[in-house]
């Protein structure tokens, strides 16, 4: 994950999520399909690693992860803090979690 990180973010550090949009996905992997909405790659040690250090379990981890890759599939984004703010209550409101 640090590699893939390193290659298509330029980040030399392991991440815990990355996704690749239709449009990426098809430039870099050959893939095309009108119902395809690119690839999304868990890192599941970090996964393990932030379960632990939040206390919650891995599968919880896993899906907070997949729905975060998922918004990005849809073109959200977090580099603003407004941004930021809007995703994380969109993957709490999906995960049923409380708003407060």
């Amino acid at each position: 994950m640090k590699k893939l990180n390193r290659i298509y973010r330029g980040e030399n550090r392991v991440t815990d999520v990355l996704s690749f949009s239709e449009k990426d996905s098809r430039t870099k992997f050959g893939v095309s399909s009108s119902r395809y909405l690119g690839e999304i790659i868990i890192c599941y040690p970090q996964a393990k690693r932030q379960a632990k250090k939040f206390g919650h379990s891995v599968n919880q981890e896993l899906e907070m992860l997949l729905i975060h890759g998922f918004l990005h599939l849809l073109g959200y984004d977090h580099q603003k803090a407004r941004d930021r703010a809007k995703m994380q209550r969109l993957e709490r409101k999906i995960l049923g979690l409380s708003l407060r």
